[in-house]
């Protein structure tokens, strides 16, 4: 015990010689950072307005809009088409710039003829909806593509429902 003791206070009395503090924290010097020039500020000129910085502007795309889905053989505008058609006429208002053309799709049950119908249905009924919302009707164009582009090519009630759909693209 007596030599364990001696060789802790030889360590200290070694730390103590050298400066330290035995594994304390230690004052380290601080130099003074340099000095930066600042640029000299321009004197507001009389009526002249502040510069104002505009930030650019992001480009709307075709995926920034939410799809209308529908029943099968219906074109009436259900609940959850109703939330993504006001959330796409939000979209619209913050870009007047915008037109677009608004897609009507089938799934593959009916005939070419029958979907099609139904397809440019649903595209009117979907245009209609957007009107009042107040989305001026000339900036929108309607297409129907019946049951031509599929977007699940399956053969089944899921894959039926996901073809049944509004689009909107970019016009």
């Amino acid at each position: 015990m007596k030599k364990a003791l001696f060789v802790l206070l030889i360590i200290f009395i070694g730390a103590f010689l050298m400066g330290g503090t035995c594994g304390g924290p230690q004052e380290v010097p601080m130099e003074e950072p340099p000095e930066v020039e600042q640029p000299a500020e321009e004197p507001e000129k009389e009526g002249q307005e502040p510069e104002v910085v505009e930030r650019p502007e992001v480009e709307l795309t075709s995926t920034d809009f939410e799809k209308a889905y529908f029943d099968f053989d219906k074109y009436n505008i259900r609940p959850d088409a109703r939330t993504a058609l006001e959330y796409n006429a939000e979209v619209l208002k913050r870009h007047p710039e915008v037109d677009i053309l608004i897609e009507g799709h089938c799934d593959e049950r009916g005939t070419v003829e029958y979907n099609l119908a139904l397809g440019e249905r649903r595209a009117n009924s979907v245009k209609d909806y957007l009107v009042k919302l107040g989305i001026d009707a000339s900036r929108m164009r309607t297409i129907s593509y019946g049951k031509e582009r599929p977007v699940d090519l399956g053969h089944n009630e899921v894959a039926w429902q996901k073809n049944r759909r509004a689009e909107f693209k970019i016009d």
